[in-house]
């Protein structure tokens, strides 16, 4: 399985949308443990978002959608 996520930062509220073959939970941790640089200045973070996917493909072309004006816009109707 395959997960697209989306954390919000607690230092700042900023969003960061990824997508992953690890537990969403796992995959948190790696960002508050600053693997990352984005995620190492603007963590710690929360996770506020998943949907999962039988394809890594799949996985991928939502978090680039997620990732465009369209995609924020719809995550931000999600999110409310």
């Amino acid at each position: 399985m395959f997960f697209v996520y989306v954390l919000k930062s607690l230092r700042n509220g900023k969003r960061y949308t990824g997508f992953t073959g690890k537990f969403p939970e796992e995959r948190l941790r790696e960002h508050n443990n600053g693997n990352a640089k984005w995620t190492k200045l603007n963590g710690p973070f929360k996770l506020i978002y998943v949907e999962e996917y039988r394809s890594k493909v799949e996985a991928r072309k939502r978090e680039i959608f997620l990732k465009s004006g369209q995609g924020r816009k719809q995550l931000d109707d999600l999110l409310k």
